[in-house]
């Protein structure tokens, strides 16, 4: 399974969807994305068939684990990757905010239009020399890149015990720098480090449930909005949940 949230309305309005990883489709869409709404999703679904759910992907929101651990006590959660790419994304980018500023009230625009070249998984050839010139500098942000990019390798462990052993060592680097960002969000990831070191038991990530997500926006622009949750909800399940429409009609 997959849980992920998703604007509804202006002023932090959300909704929640299930997603079925396997099966490629919506299961359910519920209002807001709190703990209440996790719990909806997972009650969606009939006792039976909830108890064989063996993996969910999701966030680090504390309301989906709750929900999750509440409503499917035998499922493994699953913090997916790209979460923790964003995270560590941020970390870069925040610093590289702050140090720009800094640069910038000295008369130096070494990181001025720069914010794309740090945030791409891959820089472009043309951008490569420019970019390795950055990398070779005494820049925080080039340091706190370097954390990000080293995390990477995580994922490529080779079962649980390598991957403990390999973030233990990153913790331990990454928790020493002079890189206030970065060190938050190792701090994060050491609270979380359980639902992390289950990727390597169950593979599975949110991706399909981030494309999903654009296909509900794409819904939503095409309707100009929607004010009425039901409304919202029966499009989403109608485009994305592989309904079986057949009428059954009698021979």
């Amino acid at each position: 399974m997959g849980l992920d949230e998703k604007s509804f309305l202006r002023g932090q309005r959300y909704i929640s969807i299930m997603t079925d990883l396997g099966g490629q489709r919506v299961l359910e869409v519920a209002r807001g994305n709190d703990e209440v709404s996790g719990r909806q999703l997972w009650q969606s679904l009939p006792e039976v068939q909830r108890g064989q759910v063996e993996a969910a992907a999701m966030d680090m929101w504390e309301a989906f684990l709750v929900a999750t651990t509440a409503e499917a006590p035998q499922c493994a959660i699953v913090h997916d990757k790209f979460h923790v790419s964003k995270l560590l994304g941020d970390a870069v980018d925040q610093t590289r905010r702050a140090e720009s500023a800094r640069l910038s009230d000295q008369g130096d625009d070494t990181l001025k239009g720069t914010r794309y070249l740090w945030l791409k998984g891959v820089v472009p050839d043309y951008q490569q020399p420019a970019f390795s010139e950055l990398l070779e500098m005494n820049l925080k942000t080039s340091k706190a890149w370097l954390y990000k990019e080293l995390f990477v390798e995580f994922w490529g462990q080779d079962d649980v015990a390598a991957a403990k052993s390999f973030f233990e060592d990153w913790y331990r680097r990454a928790i020493h720098t002079r890189l206030d960002k970065i060190k938050k969000v190792a701090r994060t990831l050491k609270d979380h480090l359980k639902n992390l070191l289950t990727y390597f038991v169950h593979p599975i990530t949110n991706a399909l449930t981030e494309g999903f997500n654009s296909r509900i926006q794409a819904i939503k622009s095409a309707a100009r909005g929607f004010r009425n949750f039901e409304n919202f909800r029966t499009r989403i399940l109608f485009f994305c949940g592989k309904l079986d429409l057949m009428p059954n009609c009698p021979v």
